[in-house]
């Protein structure tokens, strides 16, 4: 950037204030707020992010907090007991979230009655910026369009993989990072590494969003605390490699971490990498005819790479998980 005025002359005084005035200016032209200590700060997202291409556009419910309400139908895969959420193969819906299959809050168990695994249903999704839940739930009748297709058996089988244990060493996995660069969980060894499964087309508040949130605010808590040590690392996969590519995964990261990327980074699981990952920590994880079934798992590992410990679903804080890399960080 250039300082330019156009001068008169009018004296060597008037021509040295002005100069002055331009020093004071370009000093100030170039000025940037500091980042935290250890972070560095990007300016601004580049034009390729901020010119988003297709896809690439925020959550529905990002920046607001008002109450959005969709019909949808779907499939019940599972009814929990307690009767306080239900699982649901559910339909494309339109301007939210594509196919895919997902466990609901039922805020009104009565709701449930009388229905059963197998059931072709219809109901109401409400969402805002922080919480979603299903309402209205009623069986498809026989005048209704036809029920969604039966799921891919071998999706189902991955909701019987096996579990690492606290202690054991998580096996070596290749991903792609949102730079376009492979990147290993090696490549953390002597850091703490809290990893979690995303998809950045997820709009639900309480799945990927809140796992992306969660993680912000944990690595406030770390860069805060002056006790923290400094050895740690985040790291959010992605489990739709195909659509979240590196330009995708970019803007996405961007929208949570802003400028300060750090200590947190973003990448895509190849499919077959993704699905021995899943198979020893009970990720859950599937896709049949176009739809994507998935839970939630959060997983910490200590500074040799052994699990030091899960947080599974979306009730844990990010305190708890600040305070487990803490400790994590300290078993060298």
């Amino acid at each position: 950037m250039f300082c330019f005025h156009a001068l008169k002359p009018r004296g060597m005084r008037s021509v040295s204030v002005l100069a002055a005035g331009c020093v004071l200016l370009l000093s100030g032209c170039g000025r940037e707020n500091a980042p935290a200590p250890g972070f560095t700060q990007v300016k601004s997202a580049s034009p390729e992010v901020e010119n988003a291409l297709p896809g690439m556009q925020a959550s529905p419910l990002e920046s607001t907090n008002v109450l959005r309400s969709f019909i949808a139908r779907g499939t019940i895969r599972v009814i929990p007991e307690g009767g306080k959420s239900i699982v649901i193969k559910h339909d494309d819906i339109p301007g939210f979230m594509p196919k895919m299959t997902m466990e609901f809050e039922v805020r009104d168990p009565g709701e449930l009655k009388g229905l059963a695994v197998g059931d072709t249903i219809f109901f109401q999704l409400k969402a805002d910026q922080d919480q979603s839940w299903v309402e209205g739930i009623r069986r498809a009748g026989s005048n209704d369009p036809a029920s969604a297709g039966p799921s891919d058996p071998s999706s189902m089988a991955l909701l019987h993989a096996s579990q690492l244990k606290p202690g054991d060493v998580l096996p070596d996995a290749e991903l792609m990072s949102e730079e376009g660069r492979a990147v290993r969980f090696s490549q953390f060894r002597g850091k703490a590494v809290a990893f979690t499964f995303i998809f950045t087309r997820c709009p639900l508040p309480d799945y990927c969003p809140r796992m992306s949130k969660n993680f912000g605010r944990a690595r406030e808590i770390l860069v805060e605390r002056s006790d923290a040590p400094t050895n740690w690392q985040f790291l959010s996969i992605s489990f739709d490699p195909e659509f979240d590519q590196p330009g995708v995964l970019t803007r996405y990261a961007y929208s949570y971490r802003g400028g300060l990327t750090n200590g947190w980074l973003f990448a895509a699981a190849p499919t077959n990498v993704l699905k021995s990952i899943a198979s020893q920590i009970d990720f859950r994880f599937g896709s049949a005819e176009g739809s994507f079934q998935h839970n939630l798992r959060t997983v910490v590992l200590d500074a040799r790479g052994r699990v030091f410990q899960n947080f599974e679903g979306n009730k844990w804080k990010a305190e708890e998980l600040a305070e487990a890399m803490i400790q994590a960080a300290r078993l060298q």
